[in-house]
């Protein structure tokens, strides 16, 4: 969904607060794809549970 800027804003509802925008769909998806890998990290280091959660909802 285009945001007030005109920015595409993915949410990860998997992963509260783990949003990202980009200017295009394409670049909004990488931009949430590259977020995820570091979100878990963090979740990892004080060792606390990992959503295994795989619904992807996409809004157009």
């Amino acid at each position: 969904m285009a945001g007030e800027d005109g920015y595409f804003v993915v949410e990860v509802p998997s992963l509260p607060g783990c949003i990202t925008q980009g200017k295009t769909r394409e670049e909004a998806l990488a931009n949430a794809e590259e977020a995820i890998a570091p979100y878990i990290e963090v979740l990892q280091d004080p060792g606390e549970m990992i959503p295994d959660d795989r619904v992807e909802v996409v809004l157009v």
